[in-house]
């Protein structure tokens, strides 16, 4: 799916001073998010072996109804996307990971398309963009957010 104009995207980004192999293996274990991400109240992988472009998960968060996401790009050590469709409204989660000297730059970005995503982003912008905020705390190792 293409970028809508004027579609905002909701991004954090992290320093972290874990390696990026390190940060990788956190984020490709997706079934381990709910250990670090208050944002995840369970994930189930739909498919079996390594994480790889079509594979799906079911995800379920604090509120809201469980979604499928579907992997749609994956860049070993560099970058995991997938996203989620209900009716009207796609869901794009993107998650890059850059080397630093120091570490790891994690950005996360989370953007709703389609024809109702201007009432998603009504309705749960604050809770998506909180969510957000919590996984990229997570990911990058700092205490969660309860």
């Amino acid at each position: 799916m293409t970028r809508s104009e004027g579609a905002p995207v909701i991004s954090e980004t992290r320093e972290t001073s874990m390696a990026p192999d390190e940060v990788w293996s956190r984020l490709v274990d997706v079934e381990s998010w709910p250990s670090w991400s208050a944002s995840m109240e369970r994930i189930e992988r739909l498919d079996e072996g390594p994480l790889r472009v079509g594979a799906k998960a079911r995800v379920t968060q604090p509120a809201g109804r469980p979604a499928i996401w579907e992997v749609t790009v994956l860049d070993a050590g560099r970058e995991f996307t997938w996203q989620s469709r209900q009716p009207g409204v796609t869901v794009v989660a993107r998650h890059i990971l850059r080397p630093t000297p120091t570490g790891t730059h994690i950005l996360l970005t989370l953007e709703l398309l389609g024809p109702l995503a201007w009432l998603g982003r009504l309705l749960a912008g604050r809770r998506i963009a909180r969510y957000v905020r919590m996984e990229a705390d997570g990911l990058a190792g700092v205490e969660p957010e309860r």
